[in-house]
């Protein structure tokens, strides 16, 4: 990962005309079928998140520009335009879908919030909590490991509905245990922290994609702290012990939305083929949705 004097991030044009791996014998020829994109498996509470380097298909390889072996100028710069307008329709797309899942999220937030009595239902009664965590990891996994469910209209929306809806309730009922104070915090330093990313990301020439092994270094290492610090607090709330657990994974978290925005993006070393644009929304969702729980832990602490 370098950074270079100039702030702004390579056109797309070079990065698909000019990838850094071309050479790379394990990048895909043309015809060949694209690679499944990375898995995670996060976990009830702070989810552990897990990321495979190297398993996205390169960017610039599903459109092939520049190759055209007529050599003629239209064609190349007709190609050239062609996969700029994809790659943009493609980020429309993602964002779209993403806003659709975090208007749902947040409003189911806001009701376990602010109705008492759904509060003290969902409270009272955890079983639903868990019987959502099925649903969210089955859904999740199908989604991941899947390509065919994943890329197959309707049933893409379909599961990516399920896994909203069973993340939303799972998000809510954590919210429902924290101050009204500490989740408008929360929320607030979420979607500060969501802006800024997407700004850097757009603006930075720093490459966040070659960075896979670091990030699943950390998020091993951030499930190992989340382990001692439950089994510490089982015995003693100790306060800045929670908030630094919750810092830390809230950090590691931020990360990994670079990460998952620079693929999104794909002017940089790997990207994320067009074609999958519920991973893309399903990533990213699930980096803002943990974003904001760590944060919450934080501000719950803070407040009480």
């Amino acid at each position: 990962m370098t950074s270079k004097t100039d702030d702004n991030p390579p056109p797309y044009e070079d990065a698909l005309h000019h990838p850094k791996y071309v050479n790379d014998p394990r990048n895909p020829q043309h015809g060949s079928s694209l690679p499944p994109p990375p898995s995670y498996s996060p976990s009830p509470g702070p989810p552990g998140y897990w990321a495979q380097e190297g398993v996205y298909p390169p960017a610039g390889m599903w459109a092939a520009p520049g190759h055209s072996p007529s050599g003629d100028m239209d064609d190349f710069l007709s190609s050239q335009w062609e996969s700029t307008s994809i790659r943009h329709a493609f980020i429309r797309k993602v964002y779209l879908i993403l806003t659709a899942q975090l208007a749902v999220t947040f409003s189911v937030v806001a009701v376990f919030t602010f109705v008492e009595p759904v509060k003290m239902f969902v409270i009272r009664y955890p079983g639903f909590y868990w019987a959502s965590l099925v649903v969210y990891f089955v859904v999740y996994c199908i989604l991941v490991c899947c390509k065919e469910p994943r890329r197959r209209f309707p049933w893409n929306i379909v599961l990516l509905g399920v896994f909203t809806i069973a993340l939303s309730y799972m998000t809510g009922t954590i919210s429902s245990y924290y101050e009204t104070t500490a989740v408008f915090i929360a929320i607030g330093v979420t979607a500060v922290v969501c802006i800024a990313v997407t700004i850097f990301c757009f603006q930075t020439k720093v490459d966040f994609t070659s960075c896979g092994g670091f990030l699943c270094i950390a998020s091993i290492l951030l499930m190992i702290i989340g382990i001692v610090t439950a089994i510490v607090l089982s015995f003693q709330y100790v306060p800045w012990l929670h908030m630094l657990y919750a810092g830390i994974g809230a950090i590691i978290y931020t990360l990994f939305l670079v990460y998952n925005t620079q693929l999104l993006i794909g002017n940089r070393e790997l990207a994320i083929s067009p074609e999958e644009y519920i991973y893309g929304a399903l990533s990213l969702y699930i980096d803002i949705v943990h974003i904001f729980l760590f944060i919450l832990q934080v501000s719950g602490a803070a407040t009480e």
